[in-house]
């Protein structure tokens, strides 16, 4: 049986004009602000913080992913549309996708199946620029600062060696890590080493995603911490004069964006950060903006939830102050496998004895949720090589544990393939919800809260720090930083640094190469072994895969 791709199903799909999208979640058609047919940006006045509070957040996270990740983004909108169906007035809110895996080895971002949002083609390239308001901030200060340092008459004294502020480009583009700029001449500039990051790394998206309103939005750009002078005088963007005309171009990148999902349930889609190498969840503002107008909020956090959902809840909740009342843990029995030792060439092949091996990666997920004092569900996300005897051992263990596992056959059906799991969160929100907690504490110091984090979630015996991140925490405590929350930069291929660690690892401990210092977002990052902030292509680019005909249709494009 041939299955419709991706794209195909999306453009087979009749769309809804933004303005009835709205009309569901009671927002008028004069604050929509339209760009085109079905997709509007929403202004921040909609935020309701009474509102906010008796409404229901959800979160779906998953357990330690295979390279081509688990489907938390499909179960999202699957179990929005499921919902909706059983009744229940729902909005998923979901992060933006980065063009860098687009081309790369996904294709696409925007779910999959009969869990998707549209105008597919759309949110996956340009959307509505905000991703290009964020380079262009982000490298207008790139711009000012090295403009700064060949001026004679504004030179503020900046040590071009202690430049932490690095260009960014949304694209894999692994050339561009280390580079030298200001060749050619006194005309073109002072030599010095720069470097790329890929946009969802840049700290002008992690301040986009924490900012609560215009006014914090410019407060922190103002804070983000460039360098030091020669005399060791540290150096910020409003030392620039720089956080007016940043701010000026991310005017319009801070309204979320409502689009729609294939059912025509409302979708706002905001911010796009990476979670191995950032925050890895959408903005403050749209979490905000979704339980402004629904009943039931339902996002993502990227890769697994050692990774997306420890930020999702230690930085953006604790920040925030929201209460997620549920988090869904997808699993695949395909990762089941994988974690259970399956080589790559049998993930598809049914196999009890791995699943029964791997499930130790989903039952140390499981404990994780429950350190943040709320419940979890397991949603069980289908494929059609998944056998009878491995789904129901995984719930059978699931059940053990106290948590109910459910299959979702979002991708499949739809709505109707998630009500199951829709009633199951529904259950937790109304009889088992609870008032999170996060794992530190951000007055603790740098170093505890590093050490808790990889000892509670990662299950690690301790962590080593090398010299560079030891002389960073030095330099963190001289400028100030230390109340700062801590957003690991680690690996999502396991719960230690090293990628080879699949399951449940045990008697290993983490290095710390260094920490970043993200002063605007107002959290520090640790970077972990070998991970870095602007990916590399593989060998054969998603993008190779695409076409476009005369009349504009895109395939090839999921």
């Amino acid at each position: 049986m041939a299955y419709q791709t991706d794209i195909e199903i999306a453009q087979s799909t009749k769309l809804q004009h933004i303005r009835e999208i709205a009309e569901k979640i009671n927002i008028a058609e004069e604050d929509l602000e339209y760009y085109g047919k079905y997709k509007a940006k929403l202004p921040l006045n909609l935020i309701d913080e009474n509102k906010i509070k008796q409404n229901n957040l959800i979160l779906v996270t998953a357990l330690t992913p295979t390279p081509a990740g688990e489907g938390k983004t499909t179960v999202s909108i699957g179990l929005t549309e499921g919902l909706n169906k059983i009744g229940k007035q729902a909005t998923v809110v979901l992060r933006e996708p980065s063009l860098g895996p687009v081309f790369g080895i996904k294709g696409g971002a925007a779910g999959g199946g009969h869990s998707q949002v549209v105008p597919m083609e759309d949110i996956n390239l340009h959307f509505t620029g905000d991703f290009n308001a964020v380079e262009k901030a982000n490298n207008l200060l790139s711009a000012l600062i090295d403009n700064n340092l060949q001026s004679k008459t504004k030179n503020l004294g900046l040590d071009g060696r202690t430049i932490a502020w690095k260009r960014v480009i949304d694209m894999n583009d692994r050339a561009l890590r280390d580079i030298t700029i200001g060749l050619g001449g006194t005309a073109n500039g002072i030599p010095r080493q720069d470097g790329f990051n890929i946009t969802p790394a840049s700290e002008v998206m992690a301040i986009l995603c924490m900012a609560t309103d215009f006014k914090d939005l410019k407060q922190r750009l103002g804070d983000i911490f460039v360098g030091f002078t020669f005399d060791k005088k540290p150096i910020f963007a409003r030392d620039l004069k720089a956080e007016n005309a940043m701010a000026i171009l991310l005017k319009d990148a801070i309204k979320p964006n409502l689009v729609q999902t294939l059912e025509k349930n409302p979708a706002i889609i905001h911010g796009g950060p990476f979670a191995n190498i950032a925050q890895g969840t959408n903005t403050i503002i749209a979490t905000k903006m979704g339980l402004s107008v629904s009943n039931y909020v339902v996002t993502e956090a990227g890769f697994g939830a050692d990774l997306g959902a420890e930020k999702f809840l230690d930085i953006k909740c604790a920040s925030a102050g929201l209460n997620p009342k549920c988090v869904v843990l997808v699993a695949t029995i395909r990762a089941l496998r994988h974690h259970g030792g399956s080589p790559k060439e049998a993930y598809n092949t049914p196999s009890l004895e791995r699943v029964k091996n791997g499930f130790t990666n989903l039952e140390k997920h499981i404990e994780n949720i429950r350190k943040f004092n709320i419940e979890p569900v397991v949603a069980i996300n289908a494929f059609t090589n998944d056998s009878g005897e491995e789904i129901a051992f995984i719930k059978e263990k699931c059940a053990s544990l106290g948590v109910q596992a459910v299959v979702s056959e979002g991708w499949a059906k739809g709505g109707n393939g998630t009500q199951d799991l829709a009633k199951a969160v529904v259950n937790v929100v109304e009889n088992k919800a609870t008032t999170f907690k996060p794992i530190y504490d951000w007055k603790a110091p740098v170093k505890e809260k590093i050490e808790t984090i990889a000892r509670e979630i990662y299950g690690a015996d301790g962590v080593d720090f090398d010299r560079k991140a030891i002389l960073n925490m030095k330099r963190i405590d001289r400028l100030g930083f230390n109340d700062f929350a801590i957003c690991m930069a680690k690996t999502q291929k396991s719960f230690s640094d090293n990628d080879k660690l699949i399951g449940r690892p045990t008697g290993f401990r983490v290095t710390v190469r260094e920490i970043e210092i993200a002063a605007g977002a107002r959290f520090l990052i640790p970077i972990l072994g070998k991970m870095m902030r602007m990916p590399g292509l593989p060998a054969t680019p998603a993008s190779e895969g695409m076409t476009i005909d005369n009349n504009g249709v895109i395939s090839g494009l999921s």
